[in-house]
């Protein structure tokens, strides 16, 4: 046999380079690589850094989950308008809403085209317009028959419904509450407004010039129970209660139709201010008659408490 034969049984002799290729190869595959800090070999990879099997199988079969995309701006608008719109028409329904100055019936205290902002959340509660305040009240029924209502677009009637703006189709007024249910009020000559015999004085908030019965004086009138007298501040140019005793309820209006009470002017921004109770209604003596009947009242209620106590005490000390 020739030198460097070999039998048919032997595997082939591969080059050496190809050889330790292969090598390298099958330790890379079936070996686990040591960790740059200088573990034992031998040991499984601890680095962190890498993505996990289960991520890297993810991400190479595209099957990743993302997070939801976010709603575009534009479809969340009309949401965002419908619960504006809603939370406008509950607030001008129950809680407050705005009415435009139409006159100068209630100069110099609101303008002609002021706007005031009414409470009408207090009257759920059992609130009832009080002396002094200033009210917007439904038309009791033949004080507008000649003014003229105008007659506003469908984009203002939309916006009045909602409470976005004052309704211009509405017959409402607003005035001053003079006398309230069980007062009597009068105003003789030139003056001056007597609520229950108490002289209002009225310097603060009638028409600079006006006398406080304007060319109508009136009373004394006995306002019924449930109904309250009002006047403008500007005597000579309002017609209030003074000007409509020949309808039913003699010139008051019911408290059913009060609409609320005015308690700012929210616009324009240079006239802002609120409209609080002149002190003259706090004198004493103007709810003298108001407060009687309270007063009655609790007396009514106190006396048969006390009878009853007495007796029992009685028969505590005398038992049978």
């Amino acid at each position: 046999m020739a030198v460097g034969a070999r039998s048919g049984t032997e595997e082939p002799e591969e080059p050496a380079g190809r050889g330790e290729s292969a090598q390298q190869a099958m330790s890379s595959v079936h070996q686990p690589q040591a960790q740059s800090g200088g573990s034992a070999p031998g040991r499984p990879r601890t680095d962190l850094s890498k993505p996990s099997d289960a991520a890297a199988d993810e991400e190479a079969t595209g099957s990743v989950t993302k997070g939801k995309k976010p709603r575009a701006f534009w479809k969340e608008l009309p949401i965002l308008i419908g619960i504006a719109l809603l939370l406008a028409l509950l607030i001008k329904t129950f809680l407050v809403q705005a009415f435009s100055i139409p006159s100068d019936s209630m100069q110099d205290t609101l303008q002609r085209g002021d706007r005031v902002l009414v409470d009408k959340l207090t009257p759920w509660f059992g609130s009832k317009p009080q002396r002094g305040e200033v009210v917007v009240f439904h038309d009791p029924g033949g004080w507008l028959n000649e003014t003229p209502t105008p007659q506003p677009n469908p984009v203002q009637k939309v916006l009045s419904f909602i409470g976005l703006m004052p309704s211009a189709e509405e017959k409402d007024l607003i005035k001053r509450v003079i006398a309230v249910g069980g007062d009597t009020v009068e105003c003789q000559g030139v003056g001056p407004v007597k609520v229950n015999g108490k002289a209002l004085k009225e310097d603060s908030y009638v028409f600079p010039g006006a006398t406080p019965c304007g060319d109508r004086p009136f009373g004394p009138i006995h306002v019924p129970k449930g109904r309250i007298w009002v006047m403008g501040d500007h005597r000579d140019d309002s017609l209030d209660s003074r000007y409509h005793q020949n309808l039913k309820g003699n010139g008051t209006v019911s408290e059913d139709e009060v609409v609320g009470r005015a308690f700012t002017i929210a616009w324009p921004i240079n006239r802002w201010a609120t409209l609080p109770v002149p002190d003259t209604f706090d004198q004493p003596g103007i709810n003298k008659a108001m407060g009687a009947a309270p007063a009655a009242l609790g007396l009514a209620g106190a006396v048969p408490l006390v009878i009853w106590r007495r007796r029992r005490l009685t028969a505590a000390r005398n038992p049978r």
